[in-house]
């Protein structure tokens, strides 16, 4: 038995925080993985991420020709999002602006979770705000961006904060849809599916699909994340058109 016990690795908390709505965010690590939890609830984790990065790679491929792409992301998490994003679009003129609604989040990608993604946030065409999204997407010029992912919660029904519930509402989903360029693509992870949010995209006028992909890339348990693509009517190419020479 006690050889046992020094073979086990003991869980770690790195560090807690409290999110603007008092929510209790802390971070821990064991035998290298890495989760952040809320009330005892894992809320995100270093290894199972293969649907978070769906997201991204799946929103943004349509604007790989794109020159200057600008993308809004709803949540820094532990980064995953965000570097499948920078993955999908290396053209110099891309950008990418994230909305992270606490602080210490930010400070622990900066620090116990560089590891994961190196050089991610050193990125020059990176930008991080500490702000909710939807200051962000209220404040965007109309067509600003190609793309916004909102990773924030749990799904529509808002798991945690309810200051984000004011995303999936009709109100919220036609600001992003003034925000998008056209053809632009509003992307939504979910931990479930939710056929009353899918008739609110339809609702506010954006051309849905509803995809489900693995939680993971690993693992036995098959368990399925869903995301909505809700398109903003046609891509118009920012390219203009070369002549050619006669």
């Amino acid at each position: 038995m006690a050889a046992i016990k020094k073979l086990m690795k003991p869980y770690k908390k790195l560090a807690e925080t409290v999110t603007p709505e008092g929510e209790p965010l802390e971070l821990f690590e064991h035998d290298g993985e890495f989760f952040i939890s809320s009330h005892g609830e894992r809320l995100m984790t270093s290894v199972a991420h293969g649907s978070e990065e769906e997201l991204a790679r799946m929103a943004c491929q349509p604007f790989r020709p794109a020159r200057q792409p600008k993308v809004l992301v709803g949540g820094l998490g532990m980064g995953f999002t965000l570097a499948a994003a920078v993955e999908s679009l290396p053209q110099q003129g891309a950008s990418f602006v994230v909305a992270e609604l606490t602080q210490g989040v930010l400070e622990w990608n900066q620090t116990y979770l560089k590891g994961i993604h190196p050089g991610l946030l050193d990125d020059p065409r990176v930008e991080v705000k500490v702000n909710p999204v939807q200051e962000l997407i209220a404040k965007a010029t109309p067509g600003e961006y190609s793309v916004i992912m909102l990773d924030v919660d749990n799904g529509p029904s808002a798991f945690h904060g309810e200051q984000n519930e004011s995303l999936y509402t009709l109100k919220g989903l036609e600001a992003a849809k003034a925000a998008l360029k056209e053809g632009g693509i509003l992307a939504v992870w979910s931990a479930y599916p939710d056929k009353k949010f899918t008739k609110l995209l339809r609702k506010a006028k954006y051309d849905v699909s509803e995809v489900e992909v693995p939680a993971a890339h690993k693992g036995r348990k098959r368990r399925m994340h869903t995301i909505w693509l809700a398109k903003n009517g046609a891509y118009v190419s920012q390219n203009k058109p070369t002549r050619r020479s006669r």
